[in-house]
């Protein structure tokens, strides 16, 4: 597993070091988010605890972004919780995030990424991700109002 890195840019700082998280930021995106909203703070914990973050942070050294992987370094990665705040948009960044997203070297020989979008499809399609190529062989437990419970 690699030490902590970082990658520079522009006087962005994208970081996988979880203590210069604004967990407080990322939770306040989150549980208004359509993908997670209302998710209690604990579980919102828990999956930063056990997943490799990447923090965006402006120039100012406020959190500007945020992404989350789920793996076993090994065979496969799960991305999850992808968003750049409004005010940091149109910079290219969220497709700087998935440079180096897709660069860490603990991701590196994996057979398969995965993820879910409702609306970055073209994001995403830059950096090789396809529809489902056999549909028919995924299935999932899906329980979409675990958080209004």
């Amino acid at each position: 597993m690699s030490a902590h890195l970082e990658w520079e840019r522009d006087g962005y700082l994208l970081s996988t070091d979880p203590a210069r998280l604004d967990r407080e930021a990322t939770y306040g995106y989150l549980v208004a988010s359509y993908w997670a909203e209302r998710i209690p703070r604990e579980e919102f914990e828990r999956s930063i605890d056990n997943a490799m973050c990447f923090g965006l942070y402006a120039p100012d050294g406020s959190q500007a972004g945020f992404a989350r992987i789920i793996s076993d370094r090994a065979t496969v990665a799960y991305l999850g919780d992808v968003f750049v705040l409004e005010p940091h948009r149109g910079r290219g960044l969220s497709k700087w995030m998935m440079d180096c997203i897709i660069s860490h070297p603990d991701l590196q020989g994996l057979r398969r990424w995965i993820l879910l979008t409702r609306d970055a499809h073209g994001l995403y399609q830059q950096f090789g991700f396809t529809p489902l190529a056999k549909p028919d062989r995924w299935m999932e437990l899906w329980a979409p109002d675990v958080y209004k419970r």
